[in-house]
């Protein structure tokens, strides 16, 4: 249907990428270790929503301008390197007290759900990886043109949303009672802050291939 071919194969494939480690998912780790099971969903809605960007992009043909143009690949690269180590920064740097919290309560669902979805924008090889491994179960006499990309990119970010919010459940659970305690939660947000940063270390040093 719609000239998907292999459904059955991509959803496996789908399922073992997903529940494997990457940038996304330490990022919504941390956030839900740190943070709680709030900022972790509101972390997934916009690394999802980042996703679905991806996908638009990549079914108009626009994120095949990153695998010819090192020179893009590049500055997209550097952008969410250096966002990254921004967000490490300021967890590393944070004082805030839970009251501070629950009074920007709706700015900062708003925040994490930009910062999520900027994260995932932001990493090019998301971009590449959407553009080489989608189309391998397309029919190459595709005759509903974008149609089935945004079909399979759809599906993909549904079982990694499913995937990071369960994953969001059971972090944000084991560590509550860590978090209530006011002398483990800074410890927690500078932990938080150092992963961001390595994270940001890490998509720095990516290589286009």
């Amino acid at each position: 249907m719609f000239d998907i071919v292999s459904f059955q194969v991509f959803l496996i494939t789908a399922i073992i990428i997903c529940v494997t480690p990457g940038i996304d998912t330490m990022f919504i780790l941390s956030r839900s270790i740190s943070q709680g099971r709030n900022a972790g969903v509101y972390s997934v809605l916009g690394i999802s929503a980042g996703c679905l960007v991806h996908t638009l992009l990549a079914a108009i043909g626009l994120s095949a301008l990153l695998q010819t143009s090192v020179l893009l690949f590049t500055i997209v690269k550097i952008i969410g390197a250096i966002y990254l180590v921004f967000l490490g920064i300021q967890m590393l740097l944070s004082k805030s007290s839970r009251l501070d919290i629950v009074k920007v309560d709706k700015v900062s669902n708003r925040k994490l759900f930009m910062q999520g979805m900027i994260t995932n924008v932001t990493n090019p090889k998301v971009a590449l990886f959407y553009i080489s491994f989608v189309p391998q179960f397309i029919s190459s006499d595709n005759h509903f043109g974008p149609v089935p990309f945004l079909i399979l990119g759809v599906i993909f970010t549904l079982v990694g949303a499913i995937w990071d919010l369960i994953t969001v459940i059971f972090s944000s659970a084991l560590t509550s009672k860590l978090r209530n305690n006011k002398l483990v939660e800074p410890i927690l947000n500078k932990i938080t802050g150092i992963i961001f940063i390595f994270l940001g270390i890490s998509l720095f040093n990516t290589k286009t291939n």
